[in-house]
């Protein structure tokens, strides 16, 4: 007598997909307003250099795209910062630099941050931690960032993470019951880096299993067992 077999998994591929990153697109809750409300004041901006630190996935890259829209600015890693690249940023009449959190060559930064303070040109820069005058070896380079204005991300409440992880399904193209994000909402941490991380690991589960996403999937994928009474069309 032969064993049942399982249904066979189908080959899920990692297809890329582009996140909605428009103003429109940016979903607002207690953990950004302070960050969102500067980026809209733009031009208006109380001090010309900000710095704006929050976890992984937090919105940083969001708000640094919705400001590049804004003002034009030259966006660049500061990992890939050099010295040589600043007379080409400040041509675009605004700088972001990401990724503070990093390694980068702090002479370049402080070379780029004093350029901009002689031509009056604004300049945001990212990181992961606050204050970023904590973190570099430059004395200099630190005078400077301590006189950025900090604005602070900080993890999501559940309203905001609701409506984040409703965002996320939609940009995969993902239909997904309010039952189920609910569900996902009440079970998941409070990061937007594990929001991320649960979306793409129900979109590559649904794919391979050639179902839809309910909450029999949705707590497998966080690791827990569901109560026997949720349906399995729910």
């Amino acid at each position: 007598m032969n064993a049942e077999r399982p249904p066979p998994r189908q080959l899920a591929f990692s297809l890329p997909h582009r996140p909605a990153s428009g103003r429109a697109d940016f979903l607002t809750g207690a953990a950004n307003y302070e960050a969102i409300t500067l980026i809209d004041r733009w031009p208006d901006w109380p001090v010309r250099v900000v710095n704006l630190f929050g976890p992984v996935g937090s919105g940083k890259s969001h708000l640094t795209e919705i400001w590049r829209r804004a003002s034009g600015a030259a966006v660049i890693a500061a990992p890939a910062l050099s010295r040589s690249d600043a007379e080409m940023m400040l041509a675009a009449g605004a700088v972001a630099v990401e990724d503070l959190h990093g390694k980068f060559d702090e002479e370049a930064l402080f070379h780029l941050l004093n350029l901009a303070g002689e031509r009056n040109t604004p300049v945001l820069l990212t990181s992961r931690n606050a204050p970023a005058a904590s973190y570099v070896a430059l004395p200099d380079l630190a005078s400077r960032l301590r006189a950025a204005q900090p604005v602070r991300l900080a993890e999501p409440d559940d309203y905001l993470l609701r409506h984040v992880l409703a965002k996320l399904f939609a940009d995969r193209q993902l239909a997904v019951a309010p039952a189920v994000i609910d569900y996902i909402v009440t079970r998941l941490d409070r990061s937007l880096e594990a929001a991320n991380i649960i979306v793409e690991r129900l979109d590559r589960e649904a794919l391979a299993e050639g179902r839809a996403i309910t909450r029999r999937l949705a707590g497998a994928a966080l690791g827990e067992g569901l109560d026997a009474a949720f349906d399995e069309d729910a």
